[in-house]
């Protein structure tokens, strides 16, 4: 089995992994040894997820080892074998591409480790234990809705429209992008039947809207296409998007179209992950919400699953029937999620300390 790695990977996997161990004190003191792949440090959320997995961990005198795929897949396995070698007794991974771990994971089965996929589903493979993750069809329902609050559409006001509207969607890789696609058109779709939404490019369905890597850049090339091609005689109402880092690349795209003026309003846009750059935008009035997930409590509820396992505890599960990953529905934990705009960013980004008000450039 680890004649799969070469053995300057592994050499080169150790060493890293070393630093890491020794901070966590003795290992006579330790009560297990975890390895935590996370996706990339191109995104401050998955920092934030992976700093905060290993503070509580160690917290509790586990030993550790965290690393960063940063987007390459090939390197995210060759980190998870890594881990393996180095025995580790549990593996939580945040998946770059989640149909993509399969054998990698049969090698984690054949040594006996167990498997919880973080935030993100691992699919295709029956050697994945628990799932840790926010309700992500109710992240979609949330984005659309923040669109319908800020047009003022039923059941948030009385307002008829029709109203101009384009979406995105995540990564095609990530699983989880098509939760949060299926639910926003859970709700938005009726609207688009009946013509109080109107998409003018045409544009609908995850083979066409999804935005590959999660790439502001991508968003923000596409944006600009849709308005060259469909918007130059009329204005865009609402844009559904995703996530903040995406939100962002639209709103640099409507802004070179003259957007964010008195004569031209910025449309209605949805976010997710209340990243520092998405709340600054809610402030500066370009953003209209974002969806609040707090990566702290996630990191929490892996911990705390990991307690279990390890001392053969019951593990905290609240959803055996949603999450089927092709080969079985895996046992899930769902945390719930916090709309967040221009009424009451303070309160929960600012209030409970998830973001220093120090950070932001206030009016």
């Amino acid at each position: 089995m680890r004649k799969f790695l070469s053995i300057i990977l592994v050499m080169a996997l150790l060493a890293s992994m070393t630093v890491v161990l020794a901070a966590c004190g003795d290992d006579d003191d330790y009560e297990g040894f975890v390895g935590i792949a996370m996706p990339t440090q191109s995104s401050p959320r998955w920092i934030s997820d992976g700093n905060s997995l290993q503070d509580q961990l160690q917290e509790r005198g586990f030993n550790t080892i965290l690393q960063f795929g940063e987007d390459v897949v090939a390197d995210q396995i060759s980190q998870i074998e890594g881990m393996i070698v180095a025995g580790v007794d549990i593996l939580v991974i945040a998946s770059i591409d989640g149909s993509a771990l399969g054998p990698v994971l049969e090698m984690a089965a054949e040594e006996g480790i167990v498997v919880i996929a973080y935030d993100r589903l691992i699919m295709d493979t029956p050697n994945v234990s628990y799932y840790v993750t926010f309700d992500n069809f109710a992240v979609g329902v949330m984005q659309a809705n923040s669109l319908l609050m800020g047009l003022g559409v039923a059941p948030f006001g009385n307002e008829t429209g029709p109203f101009n509207i384009e979406l995105f969607g995540g990564s095609p890789d990530d699983n989880n992008a098509f939760l949060f696609y299926g639910g926003a058109m859970s709700v938005l779709q009726p609207l688009i039947d009946d013509g109080t939404l109107v998409v003018r490019s045409g544009e609908m369905g995850m083979d066409i809207v999804g935005t590959l890597g999660w790439r502001a850049e991508g968003a923000q090339d596409r944006m600009e296409n849709l308005l060259v091609s469909h918007y130059s005689d009329t204005r865009i109402d609402a844009v559904l998007s995703p996530y903040d880092g995406l939100s962002l690349g639209i709103i640099a795209a409507l802004r070179g179209a003259g957007y964010g003026t008195d004569a031209q309003p910025w449309p209605i846009i949805s976010g997710q992950d209340a990243t520092q750059a998405g709340i600054q935008a809610i402030i500066n009035g370009e953003l209209f919400a974002t969806v609040f997930k707090d990566t702290r409590d996630l990191a929490a509820a892996a911990v705390e699953m990991i307690e279990a396992i390890l001392g053969d505890g019951t593990v905290p599960v609240n959803d055996t029937d949603t999450y089927d990953n092709n080969v079985f529905v895996v046992p899930s934990y769902l945390l719930d999620i916090v709309h967040v705009d221009a009424g009451n960013w303070r309160e929960e980004i600012i209030d409970t300390g998830y973001h220093d008000i120090g950070v932001f450039v206030l009016p």
